[in-house]
């Protein structure tokens, strides 16, 4: 996103190639009513809300078939706990699932009814229903063929090892980007990710997709970004989580009397061409697992979705605040003197020989020379998942992240510079590691990387 310093500059911003996570489809129903009738999942779904177990709750019912309905049409993307709370809950609209919890009561309810149904009349069914923690999109898995008959095992049966069916949100983000920056996308050197997309992914992305986990894509929030720099404010996440940020910033007195720019920075939400560049490495990089990865703005997210998952993490925390939980493992923390006014530095904490304690970046994203980003993955609060956080200085950065981690050579380069074999590289090690990236006209076309260190 380029700093803005004034309203006027605003409309060239908007000109850049953003995604509309609410406002603009990414899939057309491609399955029409009939087919939804024959679909396996759909008839899944049939008994089991024709079950004992759900006879006395229709909000329960129709949440099922609902989160099933969109999730097999494609439009799982949509299934977040604010979009669930205004179209099947009758919620006004833009309420807050902060101070309304019933969505959340009823998912945990949900999810308690199906481990029911599959415990006892859903016994032999041959796949199993399962929402994830931390999310409302389903997932259907066959049960293993090798489970004993008549077991009383109250665990849900194990998923067979198989390939899932093709994942259709790469497809959604391809169709985006035809729209809106294909031309700009073709121009762009890309990289390649070796040996993952028909089978397991490389390292590091083995540590945030896996058949065990959900993993969740946090893109940066501009319009964040922008309100720090028109008011000159730092923010924190427990303002952006209140939503009170815009109320209480500078965008409030440039907007008197409620304007539709007040509005829109407010409410819209917006991310970078960088963001959609490391989400579709991203979920090339994860492979067969591709079924499993979600792509979420980080305002609909809640700090309870941490735990049990897998979550990568885009942005700095001046355009994704979610990334100043994890500051204080860091040793290349981002540091900016004055907000919208002077350029973002990572500052090296505990300089190594040969090291610099500041690392300075571009004045403004668009600008020619050299920016930075760190690379780092660390533990989830919890200790059962991994975060995968990519955060520039500015928008080249970011992008130049993605870039480093879809190479081969650069992943192996990475390894040696933490002290890690190739045979070990299923070790569970945290790092983090500073890249340097030369940019042109708003787009990194080279990175080196600087300086990597283990996590203890």
């Amino acid at each position: 996103m380029r700093n803005v310093r004034s309203p006027i500059l605003y409309g060239r911003i908007r000109d850049h190639c953003y995604l509309f996570f609410r406002s603009t489809p990414l899939i057309p129903e491609t399955i029409p009513t009939d087919d939804l009738l024959t679909d396996e999942r759909w008839q899944l779904v049939q008994r089991i809300v024709s079950s004992h177990a759900f006879q006395k709750s229709a909000r329960m019912r129709e949440l099922l078939q609902h989160i099933t309905e969109r999730a097999i049409r494609g439009h799982g993307y949509e299934l977040t706990e604010q979009h669930i709370g205004e179209r099947l809950f009758h919620k006004p609209s833009g309420y807050s699932p902060l101070e309304d919890s019933s969505v959340r009561v009823h998912a945990r309810q949900l999810r308690l009814k199906l481990h029911e149904y599959f415990n006892e009349d859903g016994r032999n069914e041959p796949m199993v229903v399962e929402i994830p923690k931390g999310s409302y999109v389903p997932i259907f898995r066959p049960v293993s063929s090798h489970a004993p008959a008549g077991s009383e095992s109250h665990a849900l049966p194990a998923p067979e090892k198989v390939l899932p069916r093709p994942a259709l949100l790469p497809w959604a983000l391809v169709a985006l980007l035809a729209v809106s920056c294909f031309v700009l996308l073709l121009t762009r050197r890309t990289q390649t990710t070796a040996n993952t997309v028909a089978g397991t992914p490389a390292w590091p992305f083995s540590e945030v997709f896996d058949k065990r986990h959900l993993t969740t894509l946090v893109v940066a929030d501009s319009n964040y970004g922008m309100q720090r720099i028109l008011s000159g404010e730092r923010g924190s996440l427990d303002q952006y989580l209140r939503r009170d940020f815009a109320s209480s910033s500078g965008v409030a007195k440039l907007s008197p009397g409620g304007s539709p720019f007040r509005a829109y920075v407010s409410e819209s939400t917006l991310t970078s061409f960088a963001d959609v560049a490391d989400v579709v490495s991203l979920i090339k990089a994860a492979g067969s697992l591709q079924s499993q990865v979600i792509v979420r703005y980080p305002r609909e997210l809640r700090i309870r979705d941490l735990d049990h998952q897998n979550f990568v993490f885009i942005g700095s925390p001046s355009s994704n605040p979610w990334v100043t939980l994890f500051q204080d493992r860091l040793n290349f923390r981002e540091s900016e003197e004055a907000v919208g006014d002077s350029a973002k530095a990572f500052v090296n904490t505990s300089a190594q020989p040969g090291e610099k304690a500041r690392y300075e970046g571009l004045r403004w994203t668009g600008s020619v020379g050299e920016d930075y980003a760190t690379i780092s993955l660390l533990p989830n609060p919890t200790h059962d998942g991994s975060i995968l956080i990519l955060q520039g200085l500015q928008q080249e950065g970011t992008e130049a992240a993605g870039r480093f981690l879809a190479d081969d050579v650069n992943r192996k380069q990475l390894l040696n510079a933490l002290g890690i074999s190739a045979n070990n590289a299923n070790e569970e090690i945290w790092f983090e590691a500073l890249i340097q990236s030369r940019t042109v006209s708003g787009a990194p076309n080279s990175t080196t990387l600087i300086a990597a260190r283990r996590i203890k």
